[in-house]
């Protein structure tokens, strides 16, 4: 199906209507509770990968609580971040990202997050998906598609991209997907597949975007 054919605007209108009637993700959440702080976001983002919403979204917060800057938190030692961040996956490696990420905030950029995808990539850490996740949510981009396991795995289901990696589905995406979407399909396809699309046993017979799913490598 040529690139001008696929579905893309009609699933992400059906899914627009269909995800109010789920919790949003935890980084959303995070964003919306801390007004956007990009700090938060992205040591949110940080603490996410590989690790269910809910213990994401308490860890965090108990993080937040205790140090919510990156002048407070470098002051932390590993194990105190450890302590608060337990049990998120890999929580040792991420601790120390956590504090070594808030050095160079501080040494590198005034203690301010940064704003551009160049920069981001240089803070220990941190990929394409963290960055791209707080160019969007922190600083309100439109000009970028954060993709995780839930983005990579949808959109092959759907037919839109036919890639091995997160990382050439973004940039696959790219030039499938209208830029107006851009933005909005993390929130949208995260959404539908901690909901609906899983990873196993997907809910297909619950899916509202069914009709336009060629449902690729579904069994």
């Amino acid at each position: 199906m040529p690139p001008r054919l696929l579905p893309i605007p009609q699933v992400m209108r059906a899914l627009a209507r269909a995800i109010r009637d789920h919790e949003l993700p935890a980084i959303e959440k995070i964003a919306e509770s801390r007004h956007r702080h990009a700090f938060h976001i992205l040591i949110g983002t940080l603490l996410s990968a590989r690790t269910q919403d809910a213990t994401t979204h308490a860890a965090s917060e108990r993080l937040f609580r205790v140090a919510a800057t990156p002048a407070k938190m470098a002051l932390l030692t590993t194990r105190q971040v450890e302590t608060l961040i337990y049990p998120v996956s890999f929580y040792r490696n991420k601790a120390r990202h956590v504090r070594a990420t808030c050095r160079v905030l501080i040494e590198r950029f005034g203690g301010s997050v940064p704003e551009t995808m160049e920069d981001l990539l240089t803070l220990p850490g941190v990929g394409r998906k963290t960055a791209n996740l707080v160019l969007i949510l922190a600083f309100a981009s439109r000009d970028n598609i954060c993709v995780d396991t839930h983005v990579h795995r949808i959109s092959n289901r759907l037919g839109w991209v036919t890639t091995r990696t997160p990382e050439q589905t973004e940039q696959a995406l790219y030039l499938v997907a209208d830029r107006r979407w851009w933005a909005d399909i993390n929130l949208y396809l995260v959404t539908w597949g901690q909901n609906v699309c899983r990873p196993i046993r997907p809910r297909c017979s619950a899916c509202v975007i069914s009709r336009w799913c060629p449902r690729v490598g579904v069994t």
